[in-house]
């Protein structure tokens, strides 16, 4: 089933194909394995010999890289009176393990999306599609309004293909939905969900997220790019060095050469007086010549310098190429003897890393707050407020964060209230009421006003106490 035909047919011109070409060119990259580049022959002198060249995987390592540091057990999600709700519903759609993924494809392949529905029991559902699903329709200012979202499945055993598509409507959003047999391309009757969906929403029940990079691949599409889209002759370096590196060692193992006239000799099983050397077969290390192939007719040793070193810079100089390229900094991978480490010291708030990372978070949380919005509508729950609070432990840890705090409340250019609100992630509302909380308790233990902070109370504060 080609779900690009059927859109075409329906009047809908979308992506280029060239540029879904791409979008598997950075799949391959991504499960590192590059038709093209990672299978290879060499000519030995007799015939073309097939190699697989030996890979570093990096493309998984940055995108899996920046999943982590966008969205991870300490991301927060707070959304008001609606927050109990979702919390459920990201509980019951695995929210803190499929979102982490889909962000790693979103990464990866340069696309993702959200998508939201109620299933046939009425369940809020989210589903995660990656970019190689999503077929942009209609879009204006790169800005993607209606699309369709293609997906395998098998039903009683034949294998189908699902088709989505989101289009818009005077009075707000409405959900084809269509099942394709996939070999035949026939329409197949839907059992579980009706053909046409109403939402009522002039909001979409779908949000796409993407890096925050200009697609220079097809400045004209709303797609996005991989994270490492512009850095594929490096991840070919990467790669091309280390199979180097490693067939160093491969080819570099120690041999010994041994004169044929010192090997013990005997006849072989057969009996038909045929004589070999004994040795073992399988030990690579020795090597038997024709006599007379010596100088001497002694053994000799071959024993090949290896270029690890060379190896190993090289390897270091294309690591932080790759971290440059994909916007990480310059020294962000390290490549020592465990192989390739990822830097964890706390980064600094001027560093290119900090600066894309707030970049990509703008994004991010656009996304995320219109999912929240979208599930509220089918919960028919008013629009909350939405707060994305992502972890920031990478700039500062939290012994730091503290003392920076209290020294900018001691000298009274940071306020309690937002001190608060800055060590433990919290709204302003609920930072109100843990500031109380904490002024009530230190009243009730000493009679008088406890300075979180350690502040000396003023003169005038003082006077006041002695007067009660």
């Amino acid at each position: 089933m080609d779900v690009k035909s059927y859109l075409g047919k329906r009047g809908y011109a979308g992506v280029d194909d060239k540029f879904r070409g791409e979008i598997d060119g950075w799949l391959e990259w991504y499960q590192g394995d590059v038709e093209k580049f990672h299978r290879y022959t060499i000519y030995n002198g007799i015939q073309r010999v097939p190699m697989r060249r030996k890979t570093l995987n990096m493309a998984k390592t940055v995108s899996e890289d920046w999943a982590n540091l966008l969205l991870n057990e300490k991301t927060q999600i707070s959304a008001g009176g609606f927050q109990k709700q979702l919390d459920a519903i990201l509980l019951a759609n695995r929210w803190h393990t499929q979102a982490a993924r889909w962000v790693e494809l979103s990464f990866a392949l340069g696309t993702g999306a959200l998508v939201e529905y109620l299933d046939a029991q009425g369940a809020p559902n989210i589903d995660y599609i990656r970019a190689d699903m999503i077929f942009p329709l209609s879009w204006e200012n790169g800005l993607i309004t209606e699309c369709a979202f293609g997906s395998k499945r098998v039903i009683d055993k034949r294998e189908c293909v699902y088709l989505q598509m989101h289009l818009k409507s005077p009075n707000g959003y409405i959900v084809e939905n269509h099942l394709f047999d996939d070999k035949s391309g026939e329409e197949m009757p839907l059992s579980e969900m009706a053909d046409i969906i109403t939402t009522g929403s002039l909001e979409p029940m779908f949000q796409i997220f993407m890096p925050n990079v200009v697609n220079n691949v097809d400045l004209d599409c709303p797609m996005g790019v991989a994270i490492f889209s512009n850095a594929l002759s490096v991840l070919m370096s990467l790669d091309l060095v280390y199979d180097s590196y490693c067939n160093e060692f491969d080819l570099g193992r120690k041999r010994v050469m041994l004169p044929m006239s010192m090997m013990q000799m005997t006849t072989t099983r057969e009996g038909d007086d045929t004589i070999q050397p004994v040795f073992d077969t399988n030990d690579t290390t020795f090597y038997a010549l024709p006599t007379g192939d010596t100088d001497d007719g002694k053994p000799y040793e071959i024993n090949m310098t290896l270029r690890a070193q060379e190896h190993e810079l090289a390897l270091q100089t294309q690591l932080n190429l790759l971290s440059q390229k994909c916007g990480m900094g310059n020294d962000r991978y390290q490549f020592g003897h465990d192989g390739v480490r990822t830097a964890t010291e706390v980064i600094s708030e001027k560093s290119d890393l900090y600066q894309n990372l707030k970049k990509h978070e703008r994004l991010l949380t656009d996304t995320l707050s219109g999912m929240v919005r979208a599930l509220a509508y089918l919960c028919n729950t008013a629009p909350p407020d939405v707060t994305i609070m992502y972890d920031d432990g990478i700039i500062n840890d939290d012994n730091t964060k503290i003392d920076n705090n209290i020294k900018l409340v001691t000298a009274e250019l940071k306020s309690k209230l937002s001190a608060i609100m800055d060590i433990y992630g919290m709204s302003e509302k609920d930072a109100q009421a843990e500031l109380d909380r904490i002024n009530e308790e230190s009243r009730s233990i000493s009679g008088s006003d406890v300075d979180l902070f350690g502040q000396e109370p003023k003169e005038d504060e003082k006077d006041e106490d002695k007067d009660k």
